[in-house]
């Protein structure tokens, strides 16, 4: 808990959950993840959000310890998703006391996920409205879609600090450093709430009119330091821009000839001086993985074989990730491999068609089996198509 002790008056009761293998039974989390609470002590005191079941015994024993026997006038609800929101119910039970704090679009869902009897105990909060605790001041901020539309932030006024729900979070227990922070954020930022990057836009221009000195999110370590490290980050993932000046090569092989062509093709580009060149291997790459690389390059070559009819599996599915996350504003290279009717490009061409300001770079290079003479001359024409562009 010092790691992310916030303050005097304010504490952190939140949980490490080192034995999740998978984050939304879909992201592996091999350094585990936090739920993350928090209790603002003061004339009143308000608990910020729950945790998950899974650490309800650990929370609840925190929150006890944090209490040092105060009852609790306020629970705050920022997001119902139930790595959050899973033991509003159980702690009402304990704390009948409490007033459930949220906003009109919260409470419907409460309704959804528990049978609880909230008759004359809630507060409903709209944009701007003010909360006074005492020395404590939360002025509430809406954020819908970031990345449920329930969802709401809190800024405590006195200590500058911003209770930013699942904006700032990352995957791991011990991501405090910016590189480390960077990649599982990254990672969890483009997967869960990459969609929704007009309406993180719209959350961080509220942002902009605040003076925060603390980020306090609902996973991940507290940012006490260097903010403008974090809130720039936010600024180019939400606007989909890219992070670096290189080339991505995304490749799904069967047998392995694909796989040796995207070597070459890396090695050609960085003969032509390209410092920032990455081959990831679909069939070995976790997509949450490969769709955070595909958004830090301004360019990307999706490399595949061609397989029953259409492109390989491992190569649809990460394609069909980045649509669903809102991929643009990228140069794109097709390499295709069949060894009798190579039909892969055509099928990924249709895929990069579905989505935003995406520019695919013609023609695509065609492998039958293996590189020859004809195929490594057009991957060397495309190296140098790829060479010229400076990115969108």
């Amino acid at each position: 808990m010092d790691k992310y002790s916030v303050s005097d008056s304010i504490k952190y009761v939140g949980v490490k959950d080192l034995d999740l293998d998978l984050f939304e039974s879909q992201y592996p989390v091999p350094d585990g993840v936090t739920y993350n609470s928090y209790v603002i002590l003061d004339e009143k005191v308000a608990v910020m959000d729950t945790v998950d079941r899974r650490a309800d015994r650990q929370w609840l024993s925190n929150i006890e310890e944090a209490l040092g026997g105060r009852n609790v006038d306020y629970l705050v609800v920022s997001h119902m998703e139930p790595d959050h929101g899973a033991n509003i119910a159980r702690f009402i039970q304990l704390h009948p006391e409490a007033v459930i704090v949220g906003n009109a679009k919260t409470f419907p869902m409460i309704k959804q996920f528990f049978d609880l009897d909230t008759e004359g105990r809630i507060l409903t909060v709209k944009e701007g409205d003010m909360l006074v605790l005492g020395q404590h001041t939360l002025r509430f901020f809406m954020a819908p879609m970031v990345h449920w539309p329930e969802v709401m932030v809190s800024y405590e006024e006195t200590e500058k600090i911003l209770f930013s729900a699942d904006g700032f979070g990352t995957f791991g227990a011990d991501s405090g450093l910016e590189e480390q922070w960077t990649e599982e954020a990254a990672r969890y930022y483009l997967n869960i709430v990459g969609k929704y990057g007009v309406q993180v836009q719209a959350l961080l221009k509220k942002a902009a009119g605040m003076d925060i000195r603390m980020i306090c999110p609902l996973h991940g370590p507290v940012l006490k330091e260097n903010l403008e490290f974090y809130l720039e980050k936010y600024r180019v993932w939400s606007s989909y821009e890219a992070e670096c000046h290189g080339v991505m090569i995304a490749c799904a092989s069967i047998h392995g000839n694909t796989a040796q062509a995207a070597q070459e093709l890396a090695a050609m580009l960085k003969s032509r001086g390209e410092t920032q060149v990455e081959v990831v291997d679909l069939a070995r790459t976790d997509v949450s993985r490969a769709v955070r690389k595909a958004f830090a390059y301004d360019r990307v070559v999706a490399a595949a074989a061609t397989y029953d009819g259409g492109v390989f599996p491992a190569m649809e599915s990460f394609l069909e990730h980045l649509r669903s996350k809102n991929y643009q504003k990228r140069i794109v290279g097709l390499v295709e491999n069949g060894s009798w009717a190579p039909v892969a490009a055509k099928a990924m061409r249709t895929m990069f068609e579905g989505m935003k300001e995406i520019h695919v770079l013609e023609p695509a290079v065609t492998i039958r089996s293996a590189l020859n003479g004809d195929s490594r001359k057009a991957m060397e024409e495309l190296a140098d198509r790829l060479a010229e562009e400076t990115g969108r």
